[in-house]
């Protein structure tokens, strides 16, 4: 039967940066025209470039302005202001490029290098990284009155290297060959002070540091250190957590050049760093934090109220007695005063969503560590005949190799420190669905509602991880069969606890994903399965009808997996027919190549052996039925094959239609056989 191969995840680029007010009397940025505004780039005024980069930045943020601003040029507009005079300027103009990078996607990344962006982007970086001690504080009184310029636009700046080195291999090549990663390793040195920073820095050394050899020897022993530093650093705040699991993968991208006595320490390490951040219960602490905003919005109420009590009794009593000496303004100290400990605003939502970013990057680099390391893996792809699947089970699964994983040849005691971090456990608990209060506060509470997605995704990142463990471990490491078959209740849960069968296509891809790989698991070591066939049949019936053609894929997969299980017993012949003719209706009705192969395989796998399937098959006329088919499906291939599907996939399709030659004459060997 045929598996999918393990997906590697990538990171995605981050969020892309707020807007800055304007001076008063402008107009608002979305009543000023791109050529305007860009016209107003070269006033000169710096107050007047700040503004009109700042409104630039907040319209990038609408996709359906941007090509209108690539129209005129933005990148190079934009570009010799990261080296303005004025440091508000090169802040704003930094900004605008990162929102360019985050919602321009691939494309308009690729752009921005081949405009040259990498050019001021590196000067400003190296600039920013050889004043960052200089601790220079904004000139403006007030609100920004202890804003740091250097730290505030290196923010903006290492995110807009991260954007673009996240979609292109020509950033990544001059990042290498203009030396930055010393000077981006230099920012993480402020991470007591300014962990936002330090964040960003981390998300930009993950993604540079992924499949890029090229950059391993200027990880050198101070450069190590670095990261040890950050990784040893005891803050409990989910933003530390977010920093540490981070720097974590970024580790581990690096592992190359760890000397082998050390590698099982430093796999140890980092997974004690991913247990921590997956050891925490999210639900629990949307709760909490939830709960202290409340407290904390109170808390300054109440001293806003006092505040303007006090105020209006100290200018009572200064007009009644001009005599008294007047207390300088700003100077009135109150006792049990706490405005000024108060923290900084929403700091309990970046906290959640910290704390999500880090399981969620967590999950995703475990998957990672359980795939073979092949740089074309990037994407999720299906690959779907007996011969392949052999092989790939021949090269991903060794008796007794323990649970992380033969492709990367770690040794026992590197494998051990996946269990005794209780990686598995705590991934199985990220499966669960949601805490119900938790979502029940984000679903009414505008500002929170956006953690519900992350929420979804954390756990259908935990179900893509099960699944990538699934295919490479020992059985024995998972709990024996009995614990495979706790596993598949718990599956089976997911999917039918609720009224309506789940529709969404992530959670769908996820689940059928595990799902496939357990069945394929208890198959294989005769585990019997505890889901129904009419459970089985109705998990198909939905996702067969999904748009995302992986769901196909494992659906049909699952399909010839349990068929062939129950090809193997008595009486079966009735819901054999069933499955057999949901198999030939996919292999003749669907449009995707893969998944019509898929079903074919399933049918070899389920009417492969047996009397019943032999009855079935019979009853069904699944000959005659392939003997018609066989050229159709010869045809689609010829036609629909190249242009379409990747070397990869037209591999498994050749293997499939040799297999399908291979079974119509197996099944007119066994019609010709005296009964």
């Amino acid at each position: 039967m045929g598996k999918s191969r393990a997906r590697r995840f990538r990171r995605a680029p981050f969020s892309p940066t707020g807007l800055e007010q304007g001076p008063d009397g402008e107009s608002s940025p979305e009543e000023e025209p791109a050529a305007e505004l860009l016209e107003k780039l070269q006033h000169p005024s710096a107050e007047v470039r700040e503004y009109a980069c700042a409104s630039i930045s907040k319209l990038l943020q609408q996709k359906q302005v941007i090509p209108a601003f690539l129209q005129r040029d933005v990148v190079r507009c934009l570009g010799p202001l990261l080296m303005d005079h004025s440091l508000a300027v090169r802040e704003t103009a930094a900004g605008a490029l990162r929102n360019l990078s985050a919602c321009g996607g691939f494309e308009v990344c690729d752009d921005m290098v081949t405009k040259d962006i990498m050019t001021p982007l590196v000067a400003l970086l190296k600039e920013c990284s050889t004043g960052l001690d200089a601790n220079q504080l904004s000139p403006k009184k007030g609100r920004e009155m202890n804003k740091n310029y250097i730290e505030d636009i290196a923010n903006e700046a290492i995110n807009l290297l991260w954007n673009v080195c996240e979609c292109s291999n020509t950033a990544v090549s001059i990042f290498n060959k203009e030396g930055c990663l010393e000077a981006v390793l230099h920012y993480m040195k402020k991470s007591s002070t300014n962990v936002d920073l330090a964040i960003s820095v981390a998300n930009c050394l993950q993604a540079v540091t992924e499949d890029n050899p090229d950059l391993l020897s200027s990880f050198n022993a101070s450069a190590q250190q670095v990261l040890e530093t950050v990784m040893l650093c005891p803050e409990s705040t989910m933003k530390h957590i977010l920093l540490r699991t981070l720097i974590a993968g970024t580790i581990w991208n690096i592992k190359g050049i760890i000397p082998p006595g050390s590698l099982g320490s430093m796999v140890n390490a980092i997974l004690k760093i991913f247990s921590e951040s997956l050891a925490i219960d999210a639900g629990e602490t949307i709760i909490r934090m939830n709960k202290a905003e409340k407290n904390r919005l109170k808390l300054a109420a109440e001293a806003e109220t006092e505040q303007n009590m006090s105020d209006v009794i100290d200018n009572s009593v200064l007009n009644e007695d001009d005599d008294m000496e007047e207390t300088p303004r700003g100077k009135v100290m109150r006792e049990n005063d706490i405005s000024d400990l108060l923290p900084s605003e929403k700091w309990e939502l970046k906290e959640v969503t910290a704390l999500l970013m880090a399981q969620q990057t967590a999950l995703e680099i475990i998957v990672n560590m359980c795939c073979n390391e092949d740089p074309s893996d990037d994407e999720w792809e299906e690959l779907s005949s007996s011969d392949e699947s052999d092989l790939f089970m021949e090269n991903s699964y060794n008796e007794g190799s323990g649970l992380l994983m033969s492709p990367l040849c770690l040794s026992d005691e590197v494998n051990s420190a996946f269990l005794n971090n209780l990686i598995p456990k705590k991934i199985l608990e990220k499966t669960a669905f949601p805490n119900s209060v938790a979502l029940d506060i984000c679903m009414h509470n505008p500002s929170w509602k956006p953690l519900i997605k992350k929420l979804n995704t954390v756990q259908c990142r935990a179900l893509t991880c099960l699944h990538s463990i699934l295919l490479v471990s020992d059985v024995d490491c998972l709990g024996g069969a009995s614990a495979l078959q706790s596993l598949a209740q718990h599956l089976s849960h997911l999917v039918f606890s609720k009224t309506e069968l789940p529709t969404d296509a992530e959670f769908l891809e996820a689940i059928t994903s595990a799902l496939r790989a357990l069945l394929q698991t208890m198959a294989s070591k005769n585990v019997s399965q505890c889901m129904t066939p009419e459970q089985l049949l109705a998990l198909c019936e939905a996702g067969i009808h999904s748009s995302n053609a992986s769901v196909r894929v494992n659906v049909v997969s699952i399909l010839g997996i349990s068929g062939s299980v129950l090809a193997k017993g008595e009486d079966t012949a009735e819901t054999l027919k069933m499955i057999g003719k949901f198999l030939l209706e996919v292999a003749m009705k669907e449009s995707s190549l893969v998944v019509a192969g898929e079903a074919l395989d399933a049918l070899f796998d389920v009417f492969a052996d047996g009397k019943e399937a032999e009855k079935a098959a019979v009853q069904i006329k699944l000959l005659p039925a392939l003997k018609e088919f066989q050229p159709v499906f010869k045809m689609r291939m010829r036609k629909e094959g190249k242009g379409q599907y990747s070397t990869d996939q037209l591999c498994v399709l050749d293997n499939v239609k040799m297999n399908l030659r291979r079974f119509i004459a197996y099944q007119e060997t066994l019609g010709k056989t005296p009964t």
